[in-house]
């Protein structure tokens, strides 16, 4: 089998499909252009999100067995298309869940407890003490909204900060157990102090968190998304500020993620809510750190191994 990587990958993609008799093709600076030339000489095709994989593109590949997504998300791919062609579809959540539930806990936790003000204050001589009183997250209850890899990755993190873990997914069941409640979502709108945000980007989840949807909550939230931006815009959580329906947010990714290609409005509604000391930003790494760049690899290569019967050499 031959594989095509148009993406930058951890080195040790080479040495693990060379294992199991892959040859891999390593073009990672490969433009669309290209790919539709060549695909049709690949069994397997490794991305990120660079290129979309769409029916175009995947029209081409007439001899692909598999295509393997280095992540989570598979928006970008037309999986109705893939799924009459036949081919394997391959992501690696299980990958990157851990450094996601970890970053999760970090932001809030930083939010807490005054992380990045305090710094800044402290190294220009500025000693507030009172100004960077914490708040404590034991007693705090956590909505979690749904229940795959990364939410039960920061639900296990949580089991040692003495906090109740609700949580929903619309699409599971029966996975409560003795350290996380299994509820409806009206029930986590009515008790979360947390809403910690793990769902996939959907047309269902598009823009999905809006006002209506932030005004049902019963108490005042602070609000962490690590899965996809386009979930809530800008304009809701800024209007949720203001309104006291959100006390802070962590938020490592955002409904655009091209500063050059915002909006006029996106533009304003994202300048507000970087004045705001109570947003803690990151450039969507929660799932990159340098041990999820390598395991990513390998859940991939452990998947395409089991389907297609592949043995190490």
């Amino acid at each position: 089998m031959k594989a095509l990587i148009i993406d930058e990958m951890h080195s040790s993609i080479m040495f693990l499909l060379a294992d199991i008799n892959i040859e891999a093709d390593y073009r990672p600076l490969i433009q669309r252009d290209e790919i539709l030339e060549i695909l049709e000489e690949y069994d397997g095709i490794f991305i990120r999100s660079k290129t979309p994989m769409d029916r175009e593109l995947l029209e081409k590949g007439k001899n692909l067995k598999f295509i393997a997504r280095a992540g989570a998300g598979l928006e970008k791919i037309d999986q109705d298309y893939v799924e009459s062609r036949g081919i394997e579809l391959f992501h690696a959540a299980k990958g990157n869940r851990d450094a996601v539930a970890e970053q999760a806990i970090g932001g809030l936790l930083a939010l807490f407890n005054h992380l990045s003000k305090a710094d800044t204050e402290v190294r220009k001589g500025i000693w507030d003490r009172e100004g960077n009183r914490g708040i404590e997250l034991k007693g705090k209850t956590v909505g979690i909204i749904g229940y795959g890899n990364m939410g039960k990755a920061f639900a296990k993190r949580l089991r040692g900060f003495d906090v109740e873990v609700l949580a929903y997914d619309k699409y599971k069941k029966d996975f409560g157990n003795s350290e996380i409640q299994e509820v409806s979502w009206e029930e986590l709108q009515s008790r979360a102090d947390i809403l910690s945000i793990h769902v996939p980007l959907t047309e269902e989840t598009r823009m999905y968190f809006d006002s209506q949807v932030i005004s049902g909550f019963a108490k005042p939230i602070w609000l962490i998304n690590t899965a996809r931006g386009e979930v809530i815009s800008f304009a809701t959580i800024n209007r949720a500020m203001d309104n006291g329906q959100v006390l802070g947010a962590i938020l490592d990714v955002l409904e655009n993620e091209k500063f050059d290609k915002f909006t006029k409005v996106q533009k304003e509604e994202f300048d507000r809510l970087a004045s705001r000391r109570n947003v803690l930003f990151t450039p969507h790494v929660a799932g990159w750190t340098f041990e999820s760049y390598e395991k990513i690899n390998e859940v991939l290569v452990k998947q395409i191994r089991k389907k297609f019967g592949l043995q190490s050499t």
